[in-house]
């Protein structure tokens, strides 16, 4: 048995080299002891995209996920419809004080306000607000499909 320390943060040469591997690792842990389906959202199938309507992937997904907030909001908090239109959702996820900022030693993303989409079949099934920041990721608000609750894609998010 080798045991390795592999610095994760920024990440090494070593995490991502073997970055895959672990995953595979992880994901047959959490389907053989957390009885998790193997159809749960895999790495490919979460995208991180910026807040911004001037981002293409943010403006192509926009109603999607404004669809997705409205059913999630009236099924978990029984808000009414006129509680979770799109300017509803815009002003509550969309909407950010922060600004976008990349620096040479930050994060290949950048900082600023995200929204981390969990993908299943060609649709959005869960989304996850971040704000990412020099020294944290702040979970500001994560919604999701009903219909896949089974997943605790909450849980999956936060450990994420």
């Amino acid at each position: 048995l080798k045991v390795r320390v592999v610095r994760s943060s920024p990440p090494s040469s070593q995490f991502k080299a073997t970055l895959q591997e672990s995953y595979q690792v992880y994901k047959r842990y959490q389907m053989v002891i957390h009885k998790d389906p193997p159809d749960k959202p895999t790495i490919n199938q979460v995208r991180l995209v910026p807040a911004s309507f001037e981002d293409p992937q943010f403006k192509s997904s926009f109603n999607q996920s404004a669809t997705l907030f409205a059913k999630y909001q009236m099924a978990v908090h029984k808000d009414t419809p006129s509680e979770c239109g799109e300017n509803e959702f815009t002003r509550f996820l969309c909407d950010s004080p922060l600004e976008a900022e990349n620096v040479p030693n930050g994060p290949e993303c950048g900082y600023g306000s995200f929204h981390q989409q969990y993908w299943l079949d060609g649709k959005i099934i869960a989304v996850g607000v971040i704000d990412i920041l020099p020294y944290c990721v702040s979970s500001v608000y994560l919604y999701y499909d009903p219909d896949y609750s089974f997943l605790s894609l909450g849980v999956y998010s936060a450990l994420r």
